[in-house]
């Protein structure tokens, strides 16, 4: 039996994506930028896609940058508001991910911007009267604090954090990854000027995502070398992958709130089997349905001799889990969100993440097996 529980990291993609993926390779081999009729069907199939999501989440369609991943897009919200908009400044927590940890580092090691950390409540989430504190000693910065963890599933207040930011003349830049696709998000009641996504993360393509960027702000592109997506981004579009991500939207927002019930009544069997089963187990970050995320659960485990080879060990027996982030795989070293969140060093960390694939009996399978294993 193979049961995958790393859906935060990627999920399987939808058949019907694949589908019209497919279709799209068959039929629409121009470049979107040629004048002539193979050209000019890319570039409408491409905009009829950027259309279809704008819709969706309640925005102009100019207001949707297509990039290729969720990391480009979070590059390009903090480069382009230190290069652009006079950003001296960035506001963020210790536990976003890298995409956003890291750029802010650099930006601040070549000297153009400096970078303050808001303090954590023990879930995890944004301490909003000190990031009012941060917001009113440095006016007119770059808050980027995600909606949702990647690894806890701790959720941020967008709209309490937006209105600290409009108060004190700051720019607000959301990570949106985990989120977008998973909870119907209207961005005409989001006071954001940037939020990013990532196809893969809801049952489409890897490869592909884009940035909302609010018509309000002007930037220039980093991606120089074309005219490509108004002049913000260079480069051929990936038509496929953006055909794969707009049918993957439009199926995620569908019946989104039937959806948002199944996975989270698999999570809260999921939380009650593991808490009978594994005496001593604790989760991190906010599991209550209204302030985390319904797909990601965070469960540290009781002490074990076996610790240091769970992953491996469940991996053996047809479990796909993780430790952390998909994006930290391959390095050593325990993950920056728990000792962010000051996690003991003596439990194993395991971060089931589920989709709207997972069943009960897998659930109960990858539950008996590692009570197995401890």
């Amino acid at each position: 039996m193979q049961v995958y529980l790393d859906n935060a990291a990627t999920t399987i993609m939808d058949a019907q994506v694949i589908d019209e993926m497919t279709q799209t390779m068959k039929d629409i081999y121009g470049n979107p930028s040629a004048i002539h009729t193979n050209g000019r069907q890319a570039k409408a199939v491409v905009e009829l896609a950027r259309k279809s999501i704008a819709k969706i989440l309640q925005c102009h369609s100019s207001e949707i940058i297509f990039t290729g991943s969720g990391t480009e897009a979070d590059n390009m919200a903090l480069r382009c508001a230190v290069n652009d908009l006079g950003v001296t400044h960035i506001i963020t927590s210790t536990i976003e991910h890298k995409a956003v940890l890291d750029t802010a580092e650099t930006l601040e090691r070549k000297g153009l911007a400096k970078v303050s950390y808001v303090k954590l409540d023990v879930y995890g989430k944004a301490d909003l009267k000190d990031l009012e504190s941060l917001t009113k000693k440095h006016p007119g910065s770059l808050i980027s604090l995600m909606h949702a963890n990647n690894e806890i599933g701790s959720l941020n207040d967008v709209h309490a954090i937006s209105q600290i930011a409009r108060a004190n003349q700051c720019y607000f830049h959301s990570d949106t990854v985990q989120t977008i696709g998973h909870y119907p998000i209207d961005l005409s009641n989001w006071d954001v000027d940037f939020v990013t996504c990532s196809a893969h993360k809801f049952h489409g393509p890897k490869g592909v995502g884009f940035m909302y960027k609010n018509k309000s702000v002007k930037i220039n592109p980093i991606l120089t070398g074309g005219g490509q997506e108004s002049a913000m981004r260079a480069g051929t579009e990936n038509v496929m992958g953006i055909i794969g991500l707009s049918k993957a939207f439009e199926i995620a927002n569908a019946r989104i709130e039937d959806k948002i019930k199944a996975i989270q009544d698999i999570k809260s069997y999921f939380i009650k089997q593991i808490g009978k089963k594994i005496i001593g187990t604790c989760f991190n970050g906010d599991i209550s349905t209204e302030g985390g995320l319904y797909t990601v659960l965070n469960v540290s485990l009781p002490p074990s001799k076996k610790s240091s080879t769970l992953l491996f060990q469940l991996d053996i027996n047809g479990i796909f889990v993780s430790g952390g982030s998909a994006c930290n795989s391959g390095t050593v070293g325990s993950s920056h969100v728990l000792t962010g969140i000051n996690h003991p060093n003596n439990r194993s960390v395991i971060r089931f993440s589920f989709s709207k694939f997972t069943t009960i009996q897998e659930v109960d399978y990858a539950i008996d097996t590692l009570r197995e294993l401890i």
